[in-house]
């Protein structure tokens, strides 16, 4: 076991920590918004909202994460204004029809986002969300919400398009490759990144301000992210923050 596989596997959870309500879209249209969402209110599309902008959870390099609990908070509150700057929106921190159709842009026909498709998260091995620490439901939730901070990222690398090299690994798979016992990437929640032309230190840098908990030191030749503080980890920043 190397040293990256040994920190790696320090963070073990517990057994039924809570993953929140999981909201698995299969075959699905534009995400039906009925109200707008403002600060103060709480229900399963304030969730939904948090989903899709938890990638804007700070302006620099802070170990700070949007809440996935439904309850539109100032932390929500924040990303989404600084969503709507990023997308040349009005900046008010309110989700009216200008900004759920901002969000619903990054959303595919089948549930996955612009520019991110199923197929980069399955499993290598058998192409399916099977065989990990959750049901496949499950993974592929997390996968869609690994998707929806990595478009933050995309954007805030300049619209540089970002190749998933890893992302779902079943228990078989992961444990031929030698991966942590306990590694993210059997949840779904974590994807192992190149961005052709950007340094991986450039990428780690915009990564610490895309709500991502975990993250693998810049050096390799790649780079992991993860939210493992999604599953009730410790945060795991390898390099620190830079």
């Amino acid at each position: 076991m190397n040293r990256r596989t040994m920190l790696r596997g320090t963070f073990a959870v517990s057994a039924g920590v809570a993953l929140g309500p999981v909201l698995f879209w299969g075959e699905a249209n534009a995400y039906p918004w009925s109200r707008q969402l403002e600060q103060g209110m709480n229900g399963g599309d304030v969730l939904e909202l948090q989903i899709r902008v938890a990638g804007w959870a700070a302006d620099s390099p802070s170990q700070t994460r949007v809440s996935l609990d439904g309850d539109f908070g100032p932390g929500t509150a924040a990303a989404v204004r600084r969503f709507q700057s990023a997308y040349g929106l009005g900046v008010d921190g309110k989700v009216g029809p200008q900004t759920q159709a901002a969000l619903n842009a990054l959303e595919q026909s089948d549930g996955s986002t612009a520019h991110f498709n199923w197929s980069e998260f399955t499993d290598r091995t058998t192409g399916t969300f099977e065989g990990g620490k959750l049901s496949a439901a499950a993974v592929k939730e997390n996968a869609r919400r690994c998707m929806y901070k990595l478009e933050a990222l995309r954007k805030k690398l300049g619209d540089r398009a970002i190749t998933v090299n890893s992302g779902f690994r079943n228990i078989k798979h992961n444990a031929e490759i030698g991966g942590a016992s306990d590694s993210m990437h059997l949840y779904g929640t974590a994807a192992d990144l190149t961005v052709p032309g950007v340094p991986n230190k450039t990428v780690y840098q915009k990564a610490e301000t895309c709500g991502f908990s975990g993250l693998e030191r810049y050096t390799v030749d790649h780079q992991h992210v993860d939210s493992r503080a999604d599953l009730g980890r410790s945060w795991w920043w390898e390099s620190g923050t830079i």
